[in-house]
């Protein structure tokens, strides 16, 4: 596992046939606050219906946590956390008999705030 830094690292260099100004600079990507514990950071746009109906800082993040063991396997459930209050279940696979649609998902964010 490398340990360097994005900021370290050389910029991808793109195919000699695409524009100068298209090239992908890695020195202006800012990795996110580190936490404790090791894990994967993934950033994406904001542009996806959930948080367009709710940016930031209403929806401060979203978060995925890998289970392993027999008692996870096929688990798939969406909880809302807000402020100190105990997270909330928005969707369990298994309960609801498959994996939500967003449009699902949204609404029952809104009534769950």
């Amino acid at each position: 596992m490398s340990t360097a830094s994005a900021s370290s690292q050389q910029p991808v260099q793109e195919a000699s046939s695409t524009p100068k100004s298209a090239q992908i600079d890695l020195s202006n990507f800012i990795f996110p606050e580190p936490l404790s514990i090791p894990t994967v950071t993934i950033e994406f746009c904001d542009r996806t219906e959930l948080l367009l109906t709710f940016p930031p800082p209403i929806l401060g993040a979203v978060t995925l946590i890998p289970r392993n063991s027999e008692e996870t396997a096929g688990r798939f459930r969406v909880w809302l956390s807000v402020d100190s209050n105990p997270p909330h279940l928005l969707w369990d696979r298994k309960l609801e008999g498959g994996f939500p649609e967003l449009k699902v998902l949204v609404r029952l964010f809104g009534i769950a705030r």
